[in-house]
Order: structure tokens, then C-alpha cells, then sequence
């Protein structure tokens, strides 16, 4: 299977250095992406989270909320959304027949709308959660004006499943190739998981919001900057099992090196050397056309 790496818009919080490390002040924002995969299957393509979508770019004030908007403020760029960089790469947004999701946050599920007729693919305890609207905090952060899909939605249980590399593995997913797995990574949110997928040379997981910088997968002096480590605690659901679920990343990483490449939503680094190109530039279109598809097969019932 082709995977490509997508930038779906980056977010510019507050803090500059004191969140990416990176050369500006702290009184200037910082670049954090928004990391998805496109994956070219042989029924159609699978995108792995969809990042800000086209509604969100047209009226973010209707679609997010005022506290994240002040917070983040992404860099809106039409060109960035899964669904244009999608038509780049000569595809239909038709031929996007499954999105498996990390977990619903509004950075995440945003171009769902864009997809109409794809079926979503996430753990049940992530609806449930972001349905039941508890906190202030999760009013703000799970937006059900990006859930037009909802009828489209398949939804897994956490336990079960195969292992994957001693981590549980929720599969079948339905209509899906046993080559992608969604992967329980319980904490940032109730039903947050990592999507691991077998680029057939090796398996490329995106573990989502599991951690935010790279320095905290070092194997034995992890670190992260102090503004992310503020984000992080401040939008943990299960601080405990989030912290014990980057130990288990670390391992993964540490003893995997040739077989995954672990990486995560929102490190720049992370995305610029594995799509060899910086987050503000969109994938490069392809100049010897598109595969074609064929129809989508007969939907099997989804999961209870």
C-alpha cells in the first residue's frame, strides 16, 4: 500500500519556542501540524484523521470555538485540507471510502464533512465521550457541527482484538485491509487510539495525540517543551493511562526501529522527515495520473 503524508493545516498557539523548540520568541506563535496519512488501497483510499476541513475554513467561527481559535489560531489555508490535497494527487474526494479516526477532537474530525459517503471508523468509548458533552472543556474541544457523518459512523470496542507489537489491536475494521489497525491509546481522550498501518516494507503508526513532541520518545531522557506539556495536562481525559501509554511508545520505538516508524499529530520535525517537505506545502501533485477505482463494494453491517 502508498502512503503519502499530509499537513491538514497547522495550528499557531500562543508561546512560540515555549511550544516547538523552534527559532522564534515567545511572544510570537509557534508551528504545530496537523499529521494525516492518505493511503492508496486496492478498493480505494483510507485517510487516517482529515485534520481541519473545508467548512472550517470557510466559517471557523460557527465550526470551532472562540477558546481554541484564540489558543491555536491555525494557519487557514483551503490548499491544506485533506480534501484539496486529495484532488492533487488526481483523486476524486468520492474515492476517499474510509477515514479512520484518532479520536474526535476538532483538529481531527474536521474534514469529515468533506467525505460524505466514507465510513468512519473509531472506538465506541470516543463517541460516547465527545457525545456526552460533560465539561466546559469538552464543549470546546469535541464539535458536533463537524458530524454530519454521523450515520456513516463504525465504532469498535477497546478491548479484544489481536496483538500488534504488545499493544491490543481493535480488528477487523470493517471493509478495511488487515494491514491497518486501530490501536487503544487511551488517555488524552476516553477512546483515544494510535492507527498503525503495513506500508508492506514496514508499519508506519500514527499514535495520534499520545504525545505532542518528539524529545518525549527519547529512550531514556524523554522531554517536552513546557507550553505542550501545559496543553497536554490541561486536555488529558486519563492523565495516568496517558502517561503510561508514552512508556509503552518509547518501548515500541526503541526496540521496533526498523520495523515502525512512531510518530505523532503534531511534531514538525516528525512530519518534515518523513514527507520531505515543510508542513506549509501541500502534497506535490502527481504527474502520471491517478489509479482508478472501482465502485464500492456492497457495505457490510457495522459492528454493534
Amino acid at each position: 500500500m502508498r502512503v503519502h503524508h499530509l499537513n491538514c493545516i497547522s495550528s499557531c498557539p500562543a508561546g512560540g519556542r515555549l511550544m516547538d523548540h523552534g527559532p522564534e520568541g515567545v511572544l510570537t506563535r509557534g508551528r504545530l501540524t496537523c499529521h494525516c496519512l492518505l493511503v492508496e488501497t486496492e478498493f480505494g483510499l483510507v485517510l487516517c484523521d482529515t485534520g481541519f476541513g473545508l467548512r472550517d475554513v470557510a466559517d471557523p467561527k460557527r465550526r470551532l470555538s472562540s477558546f481554541f481559535l484564540a489558543l491555536v489560531s491555525p494557519d487557514f489555508r483551503e490548499e491544506l485540507t485533506a480534501a484539496r490535497q486529495v484532488e492533487r494527487l488526481g483523486f476524486r474526494t468520492l474515492d476517499v471510502r474510509h477515514i479512520v479516526l484518532t479520536h474526535l477532537d476538532f483538529d481531527h474530525a474536521g474534514g469529515l464533512d468533506d467525505f460524505p459517503n466514507a465510513k468512519v471508523h473509531l472506538l465506541a468509548l470516543e463517541r460516547r465521550s465527545a457525545i456526552a458533552q460533560k465539561t466546559w472543556l469538552d464543549r470546546q474541544r469535541f464539535r458536533p457541527q463537524q458530524w454530519s457523518t454521523q450515520p456513516n459512523w463504525h465504532i469498535y470496542p477497546e478491548a479484544g482484538g489481536e496483538p500488534w507489537f504488545g499493544f491490543e489491536r481493535a480488528r477487523p475494521l470493517v471493509g478495511l485491509p488487515p494491514e491497518i489497525a486501530l490501536v487503544p491509546l487511551i488517555g488524552h481522550t476516553d477512546g483515544h487510539a494510535g492507527i498503525a498501518v503495513d506500508r508492506g516494507d514496514r508499519w508506519v503508526f500514527l499514535a495520534g495525540d499520545a504525545y505532542f513532541y518528539h524529545g518525549e520518545m527519547h529512550p531514556s531522557r524523554p522531554w517536552c517543551t513546557p507550553g505542550l506539556s501545559f496543553y497536554q495536562w490541561m486536555m488529558d481525559k486519563q492523565r495516568d493511562r496517558r502517561i503510561h501509554n508514552q512508556e509503552r511508545l518509547r518501548e515500541l520505538k526503541a526496540n521496533h526501529p526498523r520495523e515502525i516508524q512512531v510518530f505523532c499529530s503534531h511534531d514538525t520535525d516528525e512530519f518534515e522527515r518523513l514527507a520531505g517537505r515543510t508542513p506549509e506545502m501541500p502534497i506535490p501533485p502527481r504527474f502520471s495520473g491517478a489509479p482508478r477505482f472501482p465502485e464500492a463494494p456492497p457495505e457490510a453491517s457495522p459492528p454493534p
